[in-house]
């Protein structure tokens, strides 16, 4: 049986919208749309198969199915052509036991998701692989687009730019000026992207690339790369199937997600649910979105909720002016994904949790002692971990997975500037260099006085 996707309204309006048409949004309510997939077609294969394939193309070398998203090609773009995908090899991320860090906090099962060790070190390349491989296809088919667009706190930029120069399909990035890091600048910048820094934050550059890709309002032949386009959310939900993949098929209890659009948190979710509903697993695990203060609408519209007794709903939720954090990539005051994230917790029986500046800062360097090099966005859920620890919601037992979102070679200055203590709150796990006479004897002596000092 041939297997088809096509948009839809997340709120249940009628009709189905083909997968290369140029929409964005419902044209009756103007609500979001998400991706469904005929799922008759999928249960002609039965669970069993379905694990044994996806188990066969891991990580091969049979063109596209190697790709952690390509090798579910028929549960993510199944009407594609083959030659039309763009890969840089993305998904296959470590699932790493965080064996001295769990221990440190009491747990026996942590692992986390390195996402950031994809091509231009960020899940971001998961979505954008589906995007940009779908905009080739149309333009095969002739439909005329002149170049992909998006607004970037960073990532975004990066994983656009590089899946744009592979297509050859000119591509335009609006970032927020002085508001990411120099590594992420120079992503776009050295694949040859047209970037444009407007002096403004994220929302405001949301505001000019919807009004850039708006096909009603006289737009010419730009498509839409941000995660409100939900051909994203189809590649990043690929981190749910492989996840379980990773575990030989089982569950994890919980999942820790970065927040700030709200995409990843919806795509990770559509993941878990659609394998439920197609029988690869009996239950989701509890997610949980976690969010930096200075950037927290859903946490404040989740504790409203939570002060009632009752879920979530879209109704909780007010916009903010998120204010500056070292999270830059989610200084995100009014996310676009805001519904279908909303639905995600609600359906996985998810919670909301934020951290502080120190507390993330604190968070990845500690984390970073034990062998992980986590970027900010990472470090905000560790934080909401060691919460989630401390106040005894995630057991000693409890297989617990967090998303690890982007490199952090990324973010080398905010490295530096809390090994340095220049962050402005304690350091606690600082570590300075040593400095140490050039002679021999006095270096070696230098050296034995550190490490009695560190009791080694």
């Amino acid at each position: 049986m041939p297997h088809r996707a096509w948009f839809s309204c997340v709120a249940g309006c009628a009709g189905q919208h083909s997968l290369t048409e140029i929409i964005y949004r419902c044209p009756s309510c103007g609500g979001l749309l998400e991706v469904r997939h005929d799922e008759q077609a999928l249960r002609s294969r039965s669970p069993a198969a379905w694990m044994r394939l996806f188990d066969e193309r891991y990580l091969r070398n049979a063109w596209p199915y190697g790709s952690g998203v390509w090798g579910k090609k028929e549960w993510v773009q199944p009407q594609i052509a083959d030659a039309n995908v763009v890969s840089l090899f993305e998904g296959g991320s470590n699932l790493f036991w965080a064996e001295r860090y769990g221990q440190q906090l009491g747990l026996r099962d942590l692992w986390i998701k390195q996402c950031g060790t994809s091509h231009t070190g960020s899940f971001k390349d998961l979505g954008m692989t589906v995007l940009v491989s779908t905009v080739k296809q149309m333009r095969a088919e002739g439909q005329p687009i002149r170049a992909i667009a998006c607004a970037s706190t960073g990532d975004t930029s990066a994983a656009l730019a590089a899946y744009g120069a592979a297509a050859g399909i000119p591509v335009v990035v609006l970032l927020p000026a002085d508001k990411i890091s120099a590594a992420q600048l120079v992503q776009p910048i050295a694949n040859g992207a047209i970037v444009c820094s407007l002096d403004t934050d994220f929302d405001g550059c949301m505001k000019v690339v919807q009004r850039l890709t708006d096909t009603t309002a006289g737009a010419t032949g730009i498509y839409l790369a941000n995660s409100m386009n939900s051909l994203r959310v189809e590649g990043q939900k690929t981190i749910a199937f492989e996840i379980v993949q990773q575990f030989d098929w089982e569950v994890p209890d919980w999942i820790l997600v970065p927040g700030g659009n709200l995409g990843n948190v919806s795509a990770i979710a559509k993941g878990f649910m659609e394998m439920q509903r197609l029988g690869l697993i009996s239950e989701p695990p509890r997610l949980v979105c976690c969010q930096a203060e200075h950037a927290n609408p859903l946490y404040r519209a989740y504790e409203r909720a939570r002060a009632e007794g009752r879920d979530l709903r879209e109704q909780d939720f007010e916009a903010v002016t998120a204010k500056p954090t070292l999270a830059s990539a989610i200084q995100i005051g009014n996310p676009v994904s805001l519904p279908k994230a909303v639905r995600a917790l609600v359906e996985t029986r998810g919670m909301v949790l934020q951290a502080s500046e120190a507390q993330l800062a604190n968070a990845s360097a500690r984390a970073d002692r034990t062998g992980l090099f986590s970027c900010p966005h990472t470090g905000v859920a560790l934080a909401c971990l060691e919460q989630l620890v401390e106040r005894k919601e995630i057991g000693p037992d409890d297989r617990t997975v967090l998303i690890s979102t982007a490199h952090g070679l990324k973010f080398t200055e905010f490295k530096a500037g809390y090994h340095r203590g220049e962050l402005g709150f304690d350091s606690r796990y600082a570590n300075t260099p040593v400095d140490m006479p050039g002679d021999p004897e006095g270096a070696i002596s230098a050296i034995q006085r550190a490490l009695d000092q560190q009791g080694i």
